[in-house]
C-alpha cells in the first residue's frame, strides 16, 4: 500500500512561484513512476509532469520551461517547482504513483489547491 500526501499549494499572483511536495509512504524505488496531475473546475484531470524510476522526466507542453519535477530519495518526496505561474495554472494538483507490474496499480493523493490571481 502506498500513501501520498501533497502540500505546498496556496494563493499566488501571476508570475509568482510555488513548490508542491508529495510525501510518499514506502520506498520510492519500488514505484514505476510518480506524476503530478491537475484538475481545474469543470475540467478533466490532466497530466502535468512525470518522473520514472530511471529519473527521466516528462512535461505537458504548457508547463515546459516553467515547471520542474524532481525527487528526493532520502526524504521519499517528489516536488513540483512551479515558476512564472499563470491564471490558467489554477487547479487542484494531485500526485499519482504507479506501482507493480505487469498489472500496475495507481495511487492518488488528496490534492492541493493552487490559485493564481491577477
Amino acid at each position: 500500500q502506498v500513501q501520498l500526501v501533497e502540500s505546498g499549494g496556496g494563493l499566488v499572483q501571476v508570475g509568482g512561484s510555488l513548490r508542491l511536495s508529495c510525501a510518499v509512504s514506502g520506498n520510492i524505488f519500488s514505484l514505476n513512476a510518480i506524476a503530478w496531475y491537475r484538475q481545474a473546475p469543470g475540467k478533466q484531470r490532466d497530466l502535468v509532469a512525470s518522473i520514472i524510476n530511471t529519473g527521466s522526466t516528462n512535461y505537458v507542453h504548457s508547463v515546459k520551461g516553467r515547471f520542474t519535477i524532481s525527487r528526493d530519495n532520502a526524504k521519499n518526496t517528489i516536488y513540483l517547482q512551479m515558476n512564472s505561474l499563470k491564471i490558467e495554472d489554477t487547479a487542484v494538483y494531485y500526485c499519482k504513483a504507479v506501482a507493480g507490474g505487469p498489472r500496475t496499480v495507481d495511487y492518488w493523493g488528496q490534492g492541493t489547491q493552487v490559485t493564481v490571481s491577477s
